[in-house]
């Protein structure tokens, strides 16, 4: 469950890198930013879902 916990964190830390890129008006790499923070966010949780079925299947 920790390295659930560890990609939210990196996919919050990315979201963060895209708000300072949007305010100093880098678009580009806020383009990047969300793409890297919403694949940590949906490996996240795809770990999550795939940890809580097996969790129910005991």
């Amino acid at each position: 469950m920790r390295h659930v916990y560890i990609r939210g964190i990196m996919g919050l830390i990315w979201v963060a890198a895209t708000i300072v890129s949007v305010m100093s008006g880098n678009f580009m790499m806020a383009v990047l930013y969300v793409i890297l923070g919403g694949a940590f966010f949906f490996s996240a949780y795809k770990t999550w879902k795939k940890d809580k079925d097996n969790k129910g299947g005991r």
